[in-house]
């Protein structure tokens, strides 16, 4: 199956041509094309996604990527489209939703409407070992696996059963993970987006400089909350002002990867996990896979991510979201929801 996919749920403007097959038991992917049109420097000046810009540049984006995708129009040939629907900015997810539509109907094929949080779930199908070149890839030897979904807008602890059924465990009560990277980064007055850029300054700091706090890492339930940890670098920067930014950025990131990876061990612990899957924008900090390799190396289960191009958004991974909507014989409205679960 031949799938174009569409993704529109932030301030990535992406289009992929994925080639599936395999179904439930044995999927495998290839992705044909991967094209994204950022708009990082667009929002820069505002240090946060501004949506109406964001639509703007969606509506602007999408038919030169199509062009992209397809030179010309004979050669635009797929089974399925599928569009991102939800969770994501309203205003960003119906540009995705409406050009969906509207080829969709020019070229006589079905519509899927996609979950963009599935997305990130599939993304782990996207890497050498699960390629549809690898036939030694088996998915009955993954499950049940611990998911860690990880990004601006979200932080979840997933028990995955299988390809269509898990639990969620545990998520955020307040800021996401990624939201909390962004917002010490402005803190320390660092270019948007801030996550890659507290990497980068952490290589040259002392991790264990301050002493963060670890906010519920020992709390029973999988839950995690980052609002406490932000306000933690706002007081400390308050008072020590001469403190190396490079210090405060590495003990910040300590603290944060601290809590993601005692929760989810201990999660995978607990349900017998063959599997610890990474996913989402945050999971291209190399700390936080450094940290969960290791783990999974202790613990003699698989450790499971998608190469870091498609932790942050792209169409590829929507893609893989609609392929299974479809064999699932599910449906999501295609409408904008922008807080869509998963």
């Amino acid at each position: 199956m031949r799938i174009l996919s569409i993704e529109t749920s932030c301030d990535e403007t992406a289009l992929a041509l994925v080639e599936a097959e395999g179904g439930l038991s044995r999927p495998k992917f290839k992705v044909v094309k991967n094209l994204i049109a950022s708009q990082i420097k667009i929002h820069a000046p505002f240090g946060g996604v501004v949506p109406n810009l964001a639509k703007r540049e969606h509506l602007k984006n999408l038919p030169i990527l199509f062009k992209k995708l397809f030179p010309k129009p004979e050669a635009a040939k797929f089974d399925i489209v599928t569009a991102t629907v939800g969770p994501g900015l309203e205003p960003a997810l119906w540009t995705g939703i409406n050009f969906a539509k509207e080829v969709a109907k020019q070229y006589k094929k079905p519509l899927i409407g996609a979950n963009h949080l599935e997305g990130h779930l599939y993304s782990f199908l996207l890497s050498k070992k699960t390629a549809i070149s690898n036939s030694k890839f088996l998915i009955s030897k993954i499950f049940p696996a611990i998911a860690l979904i990880v990004s601006g807008g979200h932080t979840i602890l997933l028990l995955v059963k299988n390809l269509k059924s898990w639990k969620k465990l545990g998520e955020t009560r307040d800021d996401a993970v990624g939201e909390a990277f962004d917002k010490v980064a402005r803190l320390l007055k660092l270019p948007y987006p801030g996550g890659p850029e507290i990497q980068k300054l952490a290589l040259y700091g002392n991790p264990n400089a301050i002493d963060f706090p670890r906010p519920m890492i020992y709390d029973k339930s999988y839950d995690f909350s980052f609002s406490g940890l932000k306000t933690s670098v706002l007081y400390y920067l308050r008072d020590n002002s001469k403190t190396r930014k490079a210090d405060i950025a590495a003990s910040f990131e300590q603290a944060a990867v601290d809590v993601l990876v005692k929760k989810t061990t201990r999660a995978a612990k607990e349900f017998g996990a063959k599997s610890i899957m990474l996913s989402g924008g945050v999971a291209s900090n190399s700390l936080l896979r450094k940290r969960l390799k290791v783990v999974s190396h202790q613990l003699s289960v698989n450790f499971l991510a998608a190469p870091a191009k498609f932790n942050t958004d792209n169409a590829a991974m929507i893609a893989e979201a609609g392929y299974f909507t479809y064999l699932r014989k599910k449906k999501y409205k295609l409408a904008a929801q922008g807080n869509l679960n998963i």
